[in-house]
């Protein structure tokens, strides 16, 4: 009697993911360069009058594939993560829980950040950018004349009567 090989359920689920991703790579009707492959985790906080805006960026040739931008009172990061492994070799992957492919995040600044206020650096995995907050002192109260709609005094001409 044949011996049935026993069910594994990885090689099932690493099968179906593979066939998912390449369905969703063939049919995916926008261009490459828009298709979010992964959305990078972040964190926003305040330090001091800066907020600093962390991104996890494991695996990233920030150098190479990834982009800052202040754009129309927008933070703007955009980029790639880069499968190392060649297409052809996709197939011996079992169990694929990481994501490839590009990514764009946008944030709302504040009413007058240029780009000259934007600082950023790569550490560990983590991609750090910094907008420093420029606090500009408050302007100085001005009064306001008021018209009351009144008429206004004639203006006495000096010079011969007619």
């Amino acid at each position: 009697m044949p011996r049935l090989a026993p069910w594994d359920p990885f090689t099932a689920l690493s099968r179906m993911d593979r066939e998912f991703d390449t369905l969703v790579r063939r049919t995916w009707p926008a261009p490459a360069a828009t298709r979010a492959g992964f959305v990078p985790a972040v964190e926003i906080a305040r330090d001091g009058e800066d907020v600093l805006v962390v991104l996890e960026l494991p695996g990233v040739d920030v150098a190479r594939d990834v982009s800052i931008e202040v754009d129309r009172g927008k933070l703007v990061i955009s980029g790639e993560r880069r499968d190392p492994r060649a297409e052809d070799d996709n197939e011996s992957v079992l169990v694929r829980e990481l994501r490839y492919g590009s990514f764009r995040r946008e944030f709302a600044l504040p009413g007058g950040v240029s780009a000259e206020q934007v600082e950023a650096g790569y550490d560990a995995g983590l991609l750090l950018v910094r907008v420093k907050r420029v606090v500009q002192p408050e302007p100085m109260p001005v009064k306001v004349p008021i018209s009351t709609g009144e008429a206004q005094p004639a203006r006495v001409l000096e010079g011969p009567a007619e």
